[in-house]
């Protein structure tokens, strides 16, 4: 019989023990992690901790084993190969290196098909999360390439035809979040996907809000790379993923260099091993990843299935609690449209910032700024908005008293005079 989501699985997460009566609904900044997360690494640390892949011994054997199997256990949740998976700081990381690895290959350090020239084309679009933004500017800058994107409306979503009306024959690669961070939109995967094939380009995939929340396969989807953290589905910072078609990735170059990761390294010149080990330079985070892989064997036991349905059904019931309340608008999918478990409001008359301090003092936590995409803000029209996301641990008594205290919020700053 399947567990229940929601309040039953509080008991296993010690911040819940510590804060019994706070309102989480921050989970897509970064979620809680679950007492069995905690342990395994705290355990992995106490008892079996070695450097991995480097020297003989029983104890790097081991520490390599553990830290392989949990490549293993990511590559399965996502339906990739193992050599597919490379560990990376997090996601943002994840983007970096593979836009660091096209700028290498642009200026003849190995990748020749990855290589832009002058007046090649980068598309995004005008909601991505910064981590998705600045490095394909930068890019763009260092190499002569244009970039470009698909606008959003007022409510701060994109379509796909804003993204075919930036798509040419030149158009080496497409970078976009399969759920928006700030709106909740879910992207049509498969028709960007389409799109791009169609001229060559590459796809570029931020998995951050939607690995965590729905069962995804990497390979259905078709995308060529795609980047996603452990923080924010129930496991440690720091630790994060890149997944690239194992073709691809064998021949993007590394974006860091150093130990463990070449093959033959003489004064003049070195050579790189085969994905993933080619992108893992330095000492590895092997408790982090430890961690991880302990998150993911708490997520299958849910089943990714019902993870999706309860927190489809959180999502909807924050849209109905907010709708509702005079002067609060909400930004992005309206209700009923498909969304991902999070909503983002601005409230007339009051800073996100005054709204997010009012409801934190009523023990509900929430996220309020930018949210690190000042791009689809300016267009909406606002500095900053207040964003509630959910998780597995998400009630409808959160959302009751979130939708409660917001409906407060414009009374007690004089806002609705």
């Amino acid at each position: 019989m399947p567990t229940p989501l929601g309040a039953p699985l509080r008991a296993d997460f010690p911040f819940f023990q510590a804060h019994p009566r706070t309102a989480y609904l921050d989970t897509g900044a970064t979620s809680q992690r679950p007492e069995t997360v905690i342990a395994a690494e705290a355990d992995f640390v106490r008892h079996d901790y070695a450097a991995v892949h480097r020297g003989s011994s029983m104890s790097t054997g081991e520490a390599t084993s553990v830290f392989e199997t949990a490549r293993e256990r990511v590559a399965s949740f996502i339906g990739a190969g193992e050599r597919e998976i490379v560990w990376t700081q997090g996601a943002t990381d994840a983007l970096n290196m593979i836009a660091l690895g096209i700028g290498d290959a642009s200026v003849g350090l190995g990748g020749d098909r990855f290589a832009l020239r002058a007046g090649d084309e980068i598309v995004v679009t005008e909601a991505e999360h910064h981590a998705n933004l600045i490095p394909w500017q930068r890019l763009a800058a260092r190499t002569g390439a244009v970039l470009k994107w698909a606008r959003v409306d007022e409510r701060g979503l994109w379509t796909i035809e804003g993204i075919r009306e930036q798509v040419t024959g030149r158009t080496r690669l497409i970078a976009f979040a399969h759920v928006s961070n700030v709106t909740g939109q879910i992207a049509p995967v498969a028709d960007v996907v389409a799109i791009a094939r169609s001229v060559g380009a590459l796809t570029v995939l931020d998995a951050c809000q939607s690995v965590p929340h729905m069962p995804i396969d990497v390979a259905a989807l078709g995308v060529d790379f795609a980047a996603f953290s452990a923080h924010k589905m129930l496991g440690p910072n720091g630790i994060g993923v890149l997944y690239g078609r194992a073709e691809l990735l064998d021949e993007l170059p590394p974006a860091r260099t150093g130990g463990s990761m070449i093959k033959v390294v003489t004064m003049e010149e070195a050579t790189f091993l085969p994905a993933p080990n080619r992108f893992e330079a330095g000492t590895q985070p092997v408790s982090q990843v430890v961690g991880f892989s302990a998150a993911i064997d708490y997520l299958e036991r849910l089943g990714m299935d019902q993870v999706a349905a309860h927190e489809h059904e959180i999502g909807q019931a924050l849209v109905e609690a907010v709708v509702r309340i005079p002067g609060v608008r909400l930004v992005g999918p309206a209700e009923g449209e498909p969304r991902g478990a999070l909503v983002s409001v601005t409230v007339d008359g009051v800073h996100a910032h005054d709204v997010g301090q009012f409801l934190d003092d009523r023990g509900i936590t929430v996220r309020t700024g930018h949210h690190c995409a000042q791009p689809l803000h300016r267009a909406l029209g606002t500095p900053s908005s207040t964003r509630a996301s959910a998780g597995v641990y998400s009630t409808r008594d959160d959302v009751a008293a979130f939708g409660a205290a917001l409906a407060e919020v414009r009374a007690f700053f004089g806002a609705d005079r």
